[in-house]
């Protein structure tokens, strides 16, 4: 059990005054449908790149990165920096299309490709993904931790008294609530993190030669064989770009922030922003959790790796700001994908059914969507405890759910033959695919990893998607008002300075290979 002293409790205390104060502030503004949405279409790079990456470092990323490099090695580290190479292919390749077309909602988006089946299809899933894994994932790491540092707390009644307090600053400010608080979050996420790596590290007197003779060479390995348990390489090939691509750009709650931008160039500066800081999660969470594995020998839970360097390692003052960097990140998951899972209710769902309500009625379902989600996020977190490790529940499902996605989504986007029929019967083959392999796994009759069935599924949606083309011919063929939306010619190109910062990136990315592969 951690003792907390004064400055912590000083620390925790200040951050939750100035979220409320942030997400007051940010109530009292008009509040129309697309000012909770998405925040008037005004945010600019800065705040939109820090919200990209505070969103994603979320409570289950400090618990499960650390944990995962406990297990397995620095391996763990490949699903950050793969993400940063995804977030530039976007920049380049996608946010051109989703800019152009002004939508609200990545589904919205499918419907003008495709037609109303293929919307509601991806906001379903979306929908469910957003409670099962990013809301509910996010409550109960954070619960997990505010357990562990005060026993007196319940797991059941801690997960839903986060939900409720980050649910109700979500429902009252919208997105632009849920932006300006990620910047303090990742902010105080950043430091809070930066302290107990450099404190780790001192136990090796600051030298890397003393880390790396305390623990194995392929600990220390990004690049891992075929039967790593971690991430082999054909996984990091294959599966890690594509649940990459999903999570960066058809996850409604991260894309999200990039539709609230101002124009294209604030979302191609904010995307080569958040690429940037998706290099330190290696440093400050990774290689932590590696350096544990000699100086914390025989946890039995990975997953408390992180709270028990804190408890060991952290000095007094420290454990609070620690804390509060914790309950940032959870808060800064939560209030995103309680606010995109809200959006996508509204103006999938119920807009479509009800098309002339008026803003008041439709600001006041999105919020009515914000409270029931979070509700039912809270109930389903506490089960999270019955699978086997967290970072392997969030992986797995995401690879075997979006790898269909991605291969329709791309498909669709630079084929101009797939129609909506092939797409919704490969679509729904896919997942059929996904379920079989699922099952197979769990049984023990498949012993492929997960990453590299991730690769499978999408190559094999693919090919269904192409073999109901061909089947269903001309019958099918999409008439040119549905690919108005899909870049062929006169997309404007992003400014020469992140063009700059997109090949500083993938520099920095390739001399880490180097180095550590």
């Amino acid at each position: 059990m951690i003792q907390l002293h004064a400055l912590d409790y000083l620390a925790i205390g200040g951050y939750f005054v100035a979220v409320v104060l942030i997400g007051s502030w940010a109530a009292r503004r008009r509040t129309t449908s697309d000012d909770l949405f998405l925040a008037g279409r005004t945010l600019g790079p800065l705040a939109v790149g820090f919200s990209l990456f505070a969103s994603n470092i979320s409570s289950d990323t400090l618990l499960g990165l650390p944990g995962a490099a406990y297990r397995t090695g620095i391996s763990a580290a490949n699903y950050e920096w793969m993400a940063g190479v995804v977030l530039i292919f976007a920049a380049l390749f996608v946010l051109p299309v989703l800019m152009r077309a002004r939508v609200t909602t990545m589904p919205e988006l499918m419907e003008r490709r495709f037609d109303p089946r293929l919307r509601k299809y991806l906001s379903a899933v979306t929908l469910f993904l957003s409670i099962v894994l990013d809301t509910a994932a996010t409550l109960y790491a954070g619960a997990l931790v505010l357990t562990t540092f005060v026993p007196a707390l319940g797991l059941w009644e801690t997960c839903l008294g986060l939900a409720l307090f980050t649910g109700a600053y979500a429902a009252a400010g919208g997105l632009r609530a849920v932006v300006y608080t990620d910047v303090l979050q990742a902010l105080v996420l950043l430091c809070g993190a930066a302290a107990l790596a450099w404190i780790v590290f001192g136990q090796f007197g600051h030298s890397w030669a003393a880390v790396a003779d305390s623990v194995s060479p392929e600990t220390l390995s990004l690049i891992r064989p075929l039967d790593d348990p971690g991430v082999p390489w054909l996984g990091l090939l294959t599966g890690l770009p594509i649940v990459g691509f999903y999570y960066w750009t058809m996850n409604q709650y991260v894309v999200q922030r990039v539709l609230g931008t101002r124009d294209l160039a604030a979302a191609g500066r904010a995307s080569i922003i958040a690429a940037a800081l998706k290099l330190l999660p290696l440093f400050l969470m990774t290689l932590p959790g590696v350096m544990a594995i000699s100086l914390l020998p025989g946890l039995d839970e990975p997953d408390q790796v992180f709270p028990t360097m804190v408890a060991t390692f952290a000095p007094a003052g420290l454990a609070g700001l620690i804390l509060a960097g914790l309950l940032a990140a959870l808060m800064s998951t939560c209030s995103s994908t309680l606010n995109s899972a809200a959006t996508l209710i509204t103006k999938d769902f119920v807009q479509p059914r009800h098309p002339h309500l008026d803003e008041a009625r439709l600001v006041r379902s999105g919020r009515i969507a914000t409270l029931v989600i979070t509700l039912l996020a809270a109930l389903w977190a506490p089960m999270i405890q019955h699978f086997e490790g967290l970072w392997n529940y969030l992986q797995q499902v995401f690879a075997f759910v979006a790898s269909p996605l991605v291969a329709v989504f791309l498909m669709g986007l630079w084929s101009r033959r797939l129609g909506a029929g092939a797409a919704l019967r490969g679509l729904a083959c896919g997942h059929a695919v996904s379920a079989l392999l699922f099952g197979a796994r769990e049984l023990g009759l498949v012993t492929v990893h997960f990453t590299v069935l991730g690769g499978v599924l999408f190559a094999a949606t693919l090919l269904l998607a192409w073999i109901w083309m061909r089947v269903l011919g001309e019958r099918d063929a999409p008439g040119e008002d549905k690919l108005a939306v899909i870049a062929r010619t006169g997309l404007p190109r992003l400014p020469a300075d992140v063009y700059v910062g997109a090949g500083l990136v993938l520099a920095a990315t390739a001399v880490l290979l180097v180095v550590l592969g």
